[in-house]
């Protein structure tokens, strides 16, 4: 076991002590409560009032999430020279606009499909530099030994605005129309530029002298993350899980709102539940990785999460519908519990490993992969889903999800109690024998 895993980790006490970190804490609380009010909202509005079709929903979803593929690498490199605040604070401000937009919009009486389309790529554009630059600001906030505890205490905030952005914003549609919700997103992603704002930090600028050519800070930052031998496990399992997951999560409100005639209470009910598992993950997750191990629980809740999402595409040929709704909460629980574990997990190793000075290009490179097969996944589920129907292509998506798990399953993580602090990938040889070495000597207990 390595010197910074047996040190003695800081009391939660100590975290809430930290004006800046409770600041950030709470202007991310805010927004991801407003961010959930549009999780809903975009769904109900595109199926229910504009009445989009499945490759429409595709299409809707992919546009959202387009940027990742478009401008996912060079942002990694793009935010290490910027100050992750600020960018931060940008990227709330143009999310704020765009939002505003749709209910503008709607009472205007010209909201159309394309339109929600633009914005979803705007938001989704805005969101690449936010999440690669929030990824990489929580070891500039915090000390190395509070890294673990802080990504807990965030992942567990954002679980709970999954939790109550659902339930409140159901309860809303029952009194309003969904545009009002947009309403309510904008104003989140205002109150987070607000509290980042008013959070200090001691970031200093990459100097211009000390900047490559863009196309060399991205190759190594790709570099970094393909020569890891545990990063690029987890890349690879994580973005095989994302693919055809979105098979499923793609189709999901069309399942709900139109062929089990849920309603949107019903998507509010499984997406809070779903958000509840998640926050019982994040909360656990230290205790979890203790007890089953740091390194054995990203591949145990990597094939225990796809287990659970077999039960989607049963609910939607199970003849009741109150059935459904329990086999789709059972679903979301399960599955919001374990990949929280495997998220925090493996977010916190990623963060200890990593250089500072690479950490935005280590994480764009893996949002890059993660994150970029969901535009392409989503406008197959949107093909699929009108083609062979939904049931058909959810299943397609459980069954992919499953072994999508294998490059964490068949890996050195399988038997690690312990993850490694760091890995000096520059003395690790291409050969995977000679990975797994070294992985054996920083990483086991």
């Amino acid at each position: 076991m390595t010197a910074e895993s047996t040190a003695v980790v800081p009391t939660a006490r100590a975290l809430w002590r930290d004006r800046n970190f409770t600041t950030f804490w709470a202007g991310q609380a805010l927004g991801q409560f407003g961010a959930q009010l549009g999780q809903l909202a975009f769904p109900v509005l595109a199926v229910s009032m504009l009445h989009a079709s499945e490759f429409e929903v595709g299409v809707l979803t992919a546009a959202g999430l387009a940027a990742f593929l478009a401008v996912g690498l060079p942002a990694g490199a793009w935010v290490d020279r910027w100050l992750k605040r600020k960018t931060m604070i940008t990227a709330d401000l143009v999310r704020m606009a765009a939002m505003a937009a749709v209910p503008l919009l709607w009472w205007g009486g010209s909201l159309e499909m394309w339109h929600l389309y633009v914005i979803a790529a705007t938001v989704g554009t805005a969101t690449v530099f936010f999440d690669v630059a929030y990824q990489s600001y929580v070891p500039v906030l915090v000390e190395s030994p509070r890294v673990r505890e802080a990504n807990s205490k965030l992942e567990a905030t954002t679980q709970v605005a999954r939790i109550g952005g659902p339930a409140v914003g159901g309860s809303l549609l029952a009194l309003v129309s969904a545009p009002v919700l947009f309403v309510g997103e904008a104003a989140g992603y205002l109150l987070s530029a607000v509290f980042l704002a008013r959070t200090r930090d001691a970031e200093v600028r990459l100097a211009p002298a000390d900047r490559r050519p863009l196309a060399a800070e991205i190759r190594e930052g790709l570099s970094f993350v393909l020569r890891h031998p545990l990063i690029s496990r987890i890349a690879a399992c994580t973005a095989g899980m994302n693919f055809f997951g979105t098979l499923i999560f793609t189709l999901t409100p069309l399942l709900v709102l139109r062929n089990l005639g849920l309603g949107p209470q019903g998507m509010g009910l499984v997406m809070t539940v779903g958000a509840a598992g998640g926050v019982l993950g994040a909360v656990a997750a230290p205790r979890v990785a203790a007890r089953v191990g740091e390194g054995t629980v990203i591949p145990v809740c990597a094939v225990v999460s796809s287990v659970f999402l077999l039960l989607v595409p049963l609910a939607g040929v199970v003849a009741e519908p109150a059935v459904s709704l329990v086999l789709l909460v059972v679903s979301e629980f399960g599955f919001g519990f374990t990949v929280l574990v495997y998220n925090v997990v493996q977010l916190t190793m990623r963060q200890r490993v990593c250089p500072p000075r690479l950490l935005g290009r280590m994480n764009a490179s893996v949002r890059f992969a993660v994150w970029g097969v969901i535009p392409l996944s989503a406008l197959a589920s949107g093909y699929l889903g009108g083609h062979i129907g939904l049931v058909a292509t959810m299943m397609i998506g459980a069954a992919g999800n499953l072994l999508a798990a294998a490059p964490v399953l068949f890996s050195p993580l399988r038997t690690m109690s312990t993850l490694p602090d760091a890995v000096e990938i520059d003395e690790v040889p291409a050969n995977g024998s000679s990975a797994a070495e070294v992985l054996e000597e920083t990483g086991r207990a």
